[in-house]
């Protein structure tokens, strides 16, 4: 088979690799023990991977600041600093959502 993709102009190349991750926005997916080849024709190089799936949530970290809770504060009404915090978290840091958020509760 290799022979007849090297006539073809295709060149492959098994890679030994322990793990092979794949970020996205959102998640990973980690293939444990993957075989992967490494495939090379007409200038342009693409890999195959087979293996053990699993996708993995990313935790995201937001970074909330006093000017964030008090500017929510101030446009909300809220005096409740945990509440406030709750609402920036499930926003992802969104500081207009999280006054949307507030708001509808009122």
């Amino acid at each position: 088979m290799k022979s007849m993709l090297a006539k073809m102009g295709i060149k492959t190349e098994e890679i030994n690799a322990l793990r092979v991750t794949i970020e996205t926005d959102d998640k990973n997916i980690v293939i444990e023990s993957p075989q992967v080849t490494k495939i090379s024709a007409q200038g342009s190089v693409s890999f195959q991977i087979g293996g053990d799936v699993k996708e993995e949530q990313k935790l995201v970290s937001v970074e909330i600041t006093e000017d964030d809770i008090r500017l929510v504060m101030e446009q909300t009404g809220e005096t409740d600093e945990q509440k406030i915090r709750e609402a920036l978290e499930n926003s992802g840091g969104d500081i207009a959502a999280a006054i949307l958020e507030l708001k509808k509760d009122q």
